[in-house]
């Protein structure tokens, strides 16, 4: 067992992971960290209520460890150093509940809970446990996420390294207090589907003009791809971007005027608050079942 107090992240070959919960998110982390080399499958151990198939899949997938048994899942929970919660928002406040006297307070706790805060599920655990609070996005899957990460008091130095760099295998990474996880949900942790949604859009309006339905579909993708990497690359402000290619009196001049005629950034500024507001709202929903 490997201790995790100190102040120098121990090396993540040396520990035994576990994911509650066999979701897309776990599945992502999961590949991020054995593409980088940074564990072996077998250290790597995950479960999930009752889908026997979906443990099957992803063990004969990357050769990790599937708990099927209640008595796998007791041992593997018993003899974890870090421990994923990466089931359902729903599901939560059972689960925990449900497991929480086999966990020990050398344990270190990463959730991906949406909504779910420190003080919850110090409640539900009922013990002093170091707890990581992430919301990580879908684009992990690629390698390419964004994660927001906070901390309970409990989490030493050398914890703080070492989730960073778990989640550094999947994308960038951000530390921000607690009370900002929220906004990171409505900007990162939800943002790709803004992305997608605004490809759709422009994909259909291509069509209903008149191109091809992979015509559109290419020239949106690599549109958007093109723009996301002139940003990266040069390090300017977008707004700086956007004026460089709107003429005055020009065609994306009209576009734009088009854009703030339907009360564009009012929108988005709307969408991300409202992600956000509810993100909160699930947390207050798994508060009042962590009370039952």
């Amino acid at each position: 067992m490997t201790t995790l107090s100190s102040g120098v992240a121990p090396a993540i070959n040396t520990m035994r992971l576990c994911f509650y919960g066999a979701g897309s998110m776990a599945e992502a982390i999961v590949r991020g960290l054995l593409d980088r080399g940074l564990t072996e499958p077998g250290r790597i151990g995950m479960m999930n209520r009752q889908n026997a198939e979906r443990m099957n899949e992803l063990s004969s997938r990357y050769g990790i460890v599937g708990a099927l048994s209640e008595g796998e899942k007791e041992s593997m929970l018993r003899e974890a150093d870090i421990i994923f919660l990466a089931m359902k928002p729903k599901d939560a406040a059972e689960a925990i509940k449900r497991v929480r006297d086999l966990l020990r307070p050398e344990q270190m706790i990463v959730s991906l809970i949406a909504g779910m805060t420190i003080a919850t599920l110090e409640s539900l655990l009922g013990k002093p446990l170091p707890i990581v609070r992430t919301m990580p996005n879908t684009s992990s899957t690629i390698g390419l996420g964004a994660t927001g990460i906070s901390f309970s008091a409990a989490v030493s130095e050398g914890q703080r390294r070492l989730a960073d760099t778990l989640f550094q295998a999947v994308g960038l990474t951000a530390i921000v207090e607690e009370p900002m996880i929220e906004v990171v949900t409505g900007i990162s942790g939800s943002g790709p589907a803004y992305f997608y949604y605004m490809m759709e859009a422009m994909i259909d309006a291509g069509t209903k003009l008149g191109l091809s339905a992979e015509a559109a579909r290419e020239l949106t993708l690599q549109t958007i791809l093109g723009a996301a990497h002139m940003v990266k690359a040069t390090g300017e402000d977008p707004a700086d971007l956007r004026r460089k290619v709107t003429s005055p009196n020009g065609s994306t001049q009209a576009a734009i005027e088009k854009f703030d005629e339907f009360r564009f950034k009012e929108a988005v500024f709307g969408a991300v608050s409202r992600c956000a507001e509810r993100a909160m709202e699930m947390g207050a929903e798994i508060e009042r079942k962590a009370k039952e």
